[in-house]
C-alpha cells in the first residue's frame, strides 16, 4: 500500500493502447479512493487506440482522453501491490517487479486485432471494456481487510477465469 493509503495497481499488455488503458481508466473511475493505477506495455504502439478512449466515455462515462501508450520499463523498480496482466503475451513476458506484488492474469480478447465486418469494431471493444469491467468491480469488491496474502492472490487470480 502506498503512503497515501491506496493499493498500487498495474494493468499490462502488450500495446498498451486499448485493454490496459482501459482497465487503468475503468478502475480510477469505480474505486479511485483505494486504487492508484497504471497501465503500460512490453511493445507499447505508441498511441492509444481511439475507439477505446470512445468507449471509455460514450459507455462508462469516463474521460481518457488524457492517455498514452508507455512501456512498462517507465515503471521499473516501482513498488505496486498488484500487477494484473490483461493479454497473454504480456503475461509471458512480464518481468521481475519488486517488492512481491500479487500477480494475476485476467486474459482479455484484443479488440485491436479485431478483423471483421467495420461496424463489428465498437461492438469488440464494447465486449472488451465490459469485461474489464467486471472483473475490476469483482475486484475491488474483494474484502482484503479479511483476507490473507495467499486468499487474495487466490481470488485475484480466479477473476480472470470468470
Amino acid at each position: 500500500m502506498n503512503p497515501n493509503g491506496k493499493f498500487k495497481v498495474l494493468f499490462l499488455c502488450t500495446g498498451n493502447s486499448a485493454r490496459s488503458i482501459m482497465a487503468e481508466y475503468l478502475m480510477r473511475q469505480l474505486d479511485g479512493q483505494r486504487f492508484e493505477t497504471f497501465s503500460a506495455g512490453s511493445h507499447p504502439a505508441g498511441r492509444v487506440h481511439p475507439r477505446a478512449i470512445e468507449v471509455l466515455r460514450d459507455y462508462f462515462g469516463v474521460d481518457a482522453s488524457g492517455a498514452r501508450s508507455k512501456s512498462w520499463d517507465e515503471y521499473a523498480g516501482q513498488r505496486f501491490d498488484f500487477v494484473i496482466t490483461v493479454c497473454d503475451s504480456a503475461r509471458e513476458a512480464c518481468p521481475f517487479w519488486p517488492g512481491q506484488p500479487v500477480l494475476a492474469h485476467w486474459g482479455t480478447d484484443d479488440p485491436v486485432a479485431y478483423a471483421g465486418p467495420p461496424k463489428g469494431e465498437l461492438a469488440a471493444f464494447r465486449r472488451a471494456a465490459t469485461e474489464l469491467h467486471r472483473r475490476i468491480d469483482l475486484f475491488r469488491n474483494l474484502p482484503f481487510s479479511t483476507l490473507s496474502r495467499m486468499q487474495i492472490e487466490q481470488q485475484t487470480a480466479q477473476i480472470g477465469q470468470r
